[in-house]
């Protein structure tokens, strides 16, 4: 009995600090200061199984979009897809030179935009080199 009380209060614990933790943003290399997501996470999915995640951020005085493709897709499938990634404007149109994309890698951050003063929204893609598949995903609209 003392040991399955125990057990609950170690997994009661684990849950809080889960909840109550901050979330850590992700490192964006051409932003030393840091980046803070704005607006929801996104996740691009194949049918029913999720292959990666989308979210924006602002830092450097500029938005960022970031891509990250999930572990389990990259076990299941090793690099063979190109990632895609961008900030778009309130009324669709790609922010001028803030697109990037690469091949075969795990994560891809977009080049910085300039509209922290417009509304925008990230939108992030994953296709299969060979064809196979094209699918994206975009987060919320941030003003």
């Amino acid at each position: 009995m003392l040991k399955k009380i125990g057990a609950a209060v170690l997994a009661a614990a684990a849950l809080a600090m889960t909840f109550t933790g901050t979330a850590q943003a992700e490192r964006n290399p051409a932003c030393p200061s840091g980046v803070t997501q704005i607006g929801s996470t996104a996740y691009v999915k194949l049918g029913t199984t999720t292959i990666a995640s989308v979210k924006q951020f602002k830092g450097c005085n500029k938005n960022w979009a970031y891509t990250y493709v999930w572990d389990s897709w990259v076990a299941a499938h090793p690099r063979d897809w190109t990632i895609f990634v961008g900030v778009w404007t309130k009324d669709g149109q790609q922010a001028r030179d803030s697109f990037s994309s690469r091949t075969g890698a795990q994560e891809a951050w977009s080049t910085g935009a300039n509209t922290l003063t417009e509304c925008t929204f990230a939108r992030g893609a994953v296709q299969s080199v060979a064809g196979d598949y094209w699918e994206d995903a975009t987060t919320s609209l941030r003003c």
